[in-house]
């Protein structure tokens, strides 16, 4: 009897684990049909003394996304990262998860408002989650990023950025648009191997070796006109660095991150 009890429980266990992604599938279903069925009337209210007239017009579409944020999963499996967005209580979601074997799942479509950014700014935007995408790499944060996971991510941006006309420079990573808070996808990740695929901002090279910076050169303004936030000055260039020269990581600013800084100015 003994045995027999806890076979149930292993049994009842192992059922409860399966059933994770379908309860997380029937409730996404369930809330996107709430979401349109919301879209579907505009509720007429009343301000003050008056009632709102309501004359649909048929001028719209959904917003598109403007910016692409790229997060390592800081965990061991995309099995435990799928269970991780898909429990409720977690309150965590990203659109896309790319595996180290190079397989790409989606989680939510590109239209929903995913809960992966948190607090955060990039350049204007306070609102990180309502304006962008989020793909989470399956990576520890110590290791470094597998040819095939690359390759998929590599597709994936090609296509998104076709999809919405995401500019290049708004292929970030979570600590670029969370300075201090956030170092994924770590000082690991191939920033280069993406600009030479076409995708997101870099500095050329061999330009650094001619380029003479204006006396009055303000790298201040400069991290800000790229898009950090640079109330905590330190940590935007802790974030620059860990993008822009991973190679040379610190909160100080040489004179060839200056260069670098200038050039990349300069392309946007």
């Amino acid at each position: 009897m003994k045995y027999l009890r806890l076979l149930i429980i292993i049994s009842l266990f192992g059922s409860c684990s399966k059933n994770i992604y379908q309860v997380s599938k029937n409730t996404y279903h369930k809330k996107a049909k709430k979401l349109g069925k919301s879209l579907a009337k505009i509720e007429q209210d009343t301000i003050g003394n008056r009632t709102t007239k309501v004359i649909e017009s048929q001028n719209f579409n959904l917003r598109k996304p403007n910016l692409i944020v790229i997060h390592h999963t800081a965990q061991d499996s995309c099995q435990q990262t799928y269970k991780t967005f898909a429990l409720e209580r977690t309150q965590v979601s990203s659109h896309y998860v790319i595996c180290d074997d190079g397989t790409t799942t989606q989680m939510l479509h590109d239209l929903v408002r995913g809960w992966h950014a948190g607090n955060g700014s990039w350049g204007k935007n306070t609102d990180i989650n309502s304006a962008s995408i989020g793909i989470e790499l399956d990576n520890n944060g110590k290791e470094p990023f597998s040819y095939a996971q690359i390759n998929s991510l590599i597709f994936l941006l090609k296509k998104l950025t076709t999809k919405y006309k995401i500019p290049a420079q708004n292929i970030v990573g979570h600590s670029d648009i969370a300075p201090g808070r956030k170092t994924d996808p770590s000082a690991l990740f191939p920033w280069k191997s993406l600009y030479e695929s076409g995708l997101g901002i870099w500095c050329d090279e061999e330009n650094l070796k001619t380029v003479v910076l204006p006396v009055d050169f303000n790298s201040t303004f400069a991290l800000k006109y790229i898009g950090y936030k640079t109330d905590n000055i330190k940590n935007a260039i802790y974030a620059f660095k860990l993008h822009f020269n991973s190679e040379e990581v610190s909160n100080e600013l040489t004179e060839k991150d200056k260069k670098i800084l200038f050039l990349l100015m300069n392309k946007i």
